[in-house]
């Protein structure tokens, strides 16, 4: 095996991204205190061709130097929208016609491989802050709560690494 060259990727342009047709996802960041963290989100919602990110509360907005050493310029490539309150993200989202699931640990989640996608519709994927994870007003607001399931002696994943796990999956059954 050899390994591929960055030419022969395939990459899109910012240009060409930002005509293309999106997966019906927007991400939302609720409170999120790390600025790379804020960077690796962006990141993997250009990998997966998120619509945007949402970013709300003290999460950090670009340009930041810390957000985009690890955004590595998906800060130009994906859309993004600030709000001071996470409830005003989700209002809108809702309005606009978004199911709104929060991921998180609650009673009633739903763990993520029983949850199946549907094509047609439109997401809006809540992420907690580091600390506290989603805010229980933002999870009354939800449609569903989705938990990631660990197997391990740890009860979270790092957010970003959250993120991922979420995207790569609902990408499966929506692309």
């Amino acid at each position: 095996m050899r390994k591929l060259l960055n030419s022969e990727l395939g990459r899109k342009s910012i240009g060409q991204f930002r005509e293309s047709v999106k997966s019906p996802l927007i991400v939302v960041l609720d409170n999120i205190r790390s600025h790379s963290n804020v960077g690796s989100v962006f990141r993997t919602a250009d990998a997966f061709m998120a619509e945007a990110v949402y970013l709300c509360g003290i999460t950090a907005v670009p340009p930041h130097r810390e957000i985009q050493k690890t955004a590595l310029g998906a800060t130009e490539s994906v859309s993004w929208k600030y709000f001071t309150h996470t409830s005003e993200a989700i209002s809108e989202l809702k309005a606009s016609g978004y199911l709104i699931i929060s991921i998180e640990q609650a009673e009633g989640a739903i763990m993520l491989g029983n949850f199946t996608p549907e094509a047609e519709q439109k997401y809006a994927l809540v992420f907690g802050n580091e600390v506290n994870g989603v805010s229980q007003g933002v999870v009354d607001m939800s449609d569903h709560v989705i938990e990631i399931p660990q197997f391990g002696t740890k009860h979270s994943f790092n957010i970003a690494v959250s993120t991922g796990i979420v995207l790569w999956e609902f990408s499966r059954h929506i692309k």
